[in-house]
Order: structure tokens, then C-alpha cells, then sequence
């Protein structure tokens, strides 16, 4: 196994002169970039959630930004992951696009999605994965895979050739952001990193991001930012500004097999 293997990240940059001022501007020009360079599930993102002080996390997709900024992704409320967002909604975000050298670490609040929302977004899902909503209870052990495949026939034979509504525990959630890092890497170790946040009344702080100290190691997604303030590692970036941000239209150790996320 190569585990020495190391690789010089020179895909590209991320300076204060090209960086706006709007954090949603600059993740959707990387979000489109990262598609059109043919990064895989381009959308995926890290979501961590804490229960009694343990953080756990998994891989979900960004289904949309609202008109009010809040960032979207569904699943079944019933879930770990549900269970954890239901008793603390503080979660951390991580989009990774290795192949382009980027990474954008969020820090979030998440709380349910209007019951309209979720069932605009469940009724475009295609029927298969309507029927697997209703056939899978999310994150419960399963005896072997014969019982979800049970499961499933089970909610064919329920729907026939009706519609399949949205399950009353299944639905959406809207992520407010309150920090934004941009990860650009660079030769040396040396990389880029801009940050963005977002004060108590919602405005967005310290104009174009403020640069942070790069790691020496590699990617460092998971810097403690109030560490790097009581360290002076945060420099302003540029003259101080403050404006309003744009607002834009898991498994137990356990040979049993579990129900998908």
C-alpha cells in the first residue's frame, strides 16, 4: 500500500483579486467547474452530525439552493442521521474535488424542509427510488439482503400502478450556512484557503474571504477557526467590507447487513 504517495496540487489558484465578495458566487462557479471537469457525483457532500458529543458522518447530494440560500439535500428523518439533525441541528459540510485540487468546508444549521418542498423534490424522483423510500427504513439492521429485496416487493405490490407519494417520515432539509472555506491546493503545501462567515444578524463578514494560514501535511478541511483567530492565523484580506451574502433563486460495527442511507 503506497501511503507515502504525495501529490503537488497545481491545478490552479484562489486569490483575493478574483475572489467575490458573495460565497454562493464563488461555490457555484466551482460547483459548475467541478461538472465540467467530469468530477464524479460532482454534487456528493460530507454531512457530519453530533449525537452526545460523537460527530458522525456520510455522503449525501445537494439537491438545491433556495431563493433565501439554504442549501438542500432529502433522506429518511427516521434515519441516523435524521435522529441526530432532530436533537442537534449544528452540522459541517465538506464538498471534495480532488481531481481539480479544491475542497469547500461549511459550517451549517439544518432544520426540516417545508412539507411542499419535500414533495416537489420526492415527485420528480424516478418511481424506482419512490418505491425504495416507502421499502427501506433507513439505518435499521436487516437479517441478509433477501429481507430488503422483500421489502421492496412488498411496496410494488402495495403502489401497483398508482402514484407513490411522499412517506410522512421522508423529506427535505434546509442547510443555512454561517462559515464558508475554499480549499484551493497549491505546490508545496502552500495552498489557498478563503474564508467567509456570516455574523449574528445574518452579514456576511470580511469582504472577499479572509486568507487562513495553509497546513503543511495536505488537505486540512477541518481547521479549528476559532483556534485560528485566538492564534492569529486569520489575516483580512483586503480593506475590511461588510456585505449582505447574495441570496440565490452509516453503519454500526455489525456483521448484520443495514438498510441503505
Amino acid at each position: 500500500m503506497g501511503l507515502e504517495h504525495r501529490t503537488d496540487y497545481d491545478w490552479g489558484t484562489l486569490l483575493e483579486s478574483n475572489a467575490p465578495a458573495d460565497p454562493y458566487e464563488l461555490f457555484a462557479r466551482w460547483l459548475t467547474d467541478a461538472e465540467s471537469a467530469g468530477e464524479p457525483e460532482f454534487n456528493s457532500m460530507a454531512l457530519a452530525t453530533v449525537a452526545d458529543g460523537r460527530p458522525t458522518v456520510r455522503n449525501v447530494l445537494l439537491r438545491g439552493v433556495d431563493g433565501d440560500g439554504h442549501l438542500q439535500f432529502f433522506t429518511n428523518r427516521d434515519s441516523r442521521k435524521g435522529v441526530e439533525l432532530a436533537a442537534e441541528p449544528h452540522v459541517g459540510l465538506l464538498f471534495s474535488w480532488l481531481g481539480i485540487h479544491r475542497q469547500v468546508r461549511i459550517d451549517a444549521t439544518a432544520v426540516p424542509a417545508p412539507d411542499e418542498v419535500s414533495d416537489e423534490y420526492f415527485a420528480s424522483r424516478p418511481r424506482e427510488s419512490r418505491i425504495g423510500a416507502w421499502a427501506s427504513e433507513q439505518s435499521s439492521v436487516l437479517a441478509d439482503r433477501a429481507q430488503l429485496e422483500s421489502q421492496v416487493a412488498a411496496a410494488v405490490q402495495r403502489f401497483g400502478d398508482g402514484d407513490v407519494g411522499r412517506p410522512p417520515n421522508w423529506g427535505g432539509y434546509l442547510v443555512t450556512p454561517t462559515a464558508w472555506e475554499f480549499w484551493q491546493g497549491r505546490p508545496s503545501r502552500l495552498h489557498d484557503r478563503l474564508r467567509y462567515r456570516r455574523d449574528l444578524d445574518g452579514a456576511q463578514t470580511g469582504g472577499p474571504g479572509a486568507r487562513v494560514e495553509p497546513g503543511g501535511s495536505g488537505p486540512d478541511p477541518v481547521a479549528a477557526t476559532g483556534a485560528a483567530r485566538a492564534t492569529g492565523t486569520v489575516r483580512a484580506a483586503g480593506a475590511a467590507q461588510t456585505a449582505r451574502v447574495r441570496r440565490t433563486p452509516s453503519a454500526p460495527l455489525t456483521d448484520a447487513p443495514v438498510d441503505q442511507m
